[in-house]
């Protein structure tokens, strides 16, 4: 091939290349115009899920940004002040550093509602619908079969208010609800009996959360408030995490292993 016929090649293929870019770059450019139509024509069951998605996207965008704030914050450090006296054009600038990132604190808290804890039963045996619910037959001829009995302990809290039997789907025996728990302190070496404030959340399924059920490796939130711990701020904790250890159902008791 000539060189000059070489060299124009080139060229074409660099600016397809460079078309190639610009169109995309549009195109980006135009997507928030796009979603904005589509959010306003969509209507239904996808509409909900739509609206769904931009919601959790939005909130990740705030985070983020956000978090570049925090970086690029100035905050004043008390130890950074030097002895004797300060020009008064440098008393504003004297004794400043960068922030943190996140603190420790907020870490912990982002930690807490992720619902991530280093747990001391990373892994628990599944357990089937079979296992953990009873079918309970209706009707007259007790030809209808859509009511279930939960077969394993639950926790209700001490507001709650059984639905008619007539409505009622999922069936908790009184027999099988705890109010308490036997807690052991893993620094402490001991162990008390608290009451259970909630779950926090059932390894098994969403639904056995929201139901209360009390299975091995379940979270749940204990109220701590007897026992006087505090947190660095000098404020006295009142509900903490933790994880039942031991199978409920066969024991006829809850121990569980505080996460601190």
């Amino acid at each position: 091939m000539p060189q000059n016929e070489y060299i124009e090649e080139s060229i074409k293929r660099h600016g397809r290349r460079l078309d190639y870019a610009e169109r995309k770059r549009k195109k980006e450019a135009r997507k928030a115009h796009k979603d904005a139509d589509f959010a306003q024509k969509v209507h239904g069951l996808r509409a909900k899920l739509y609206n769904k998605k931009r919601h959790a996207e939005k909130i990740q965008m705030k985070k983020t940004i956000k978090m570049h704030d925090e970086k690029n914050a100035k905050q004043k450090a008390d130890d950074a002040v030097p002895e004797g006296a300060v020009p008064a054009y440098l008393l504003d600038r004297e004794g400043q550093q960068r922030a943190k990132v996140l603190s420790n604190m907020l870490k912990q808290k982002r930690k807490e509602k992720a619902g991530k804890w280093n747990v001391p039963l990373p892994k628990v045996r599944g357990i089937a619908e079979d296992e953990m619910f009873k079918v309970v037959k209706t009707g007259k001829s007790k030809s209808k079969s859509w009511k279930r009995m939960v077969t394993k302990p639950t926790f209700v809290g001490d507001g709650f208010t059984r639905k008619p039997p007539k409505y009622e789907r999922f069936i908790r025996p009184m027999a099988l609800r705890y109010k308490k728990a036997n807690v052991t302190h893993p620094e402490l070496k001991a162990t008390f009996q608290l009451p259970i404030i909630g779950v926090k959340k059932n390894p098994q399924s969403p639904m056995y959360t929201q139901l209360g059920v009390l299975t091995k490796g379940t979270v749940i939130e204990v109220n701590v408030a007897e026992l006087g711990l505090v947190t660095t701020g000098g404020k006295v904790l009142w509900g903490k995490y933790a994880q039942i250890t031991n199978n409920p159902e066969n024991d006829g008791c809850i121990n569980a292993l505080l996460l601190v």
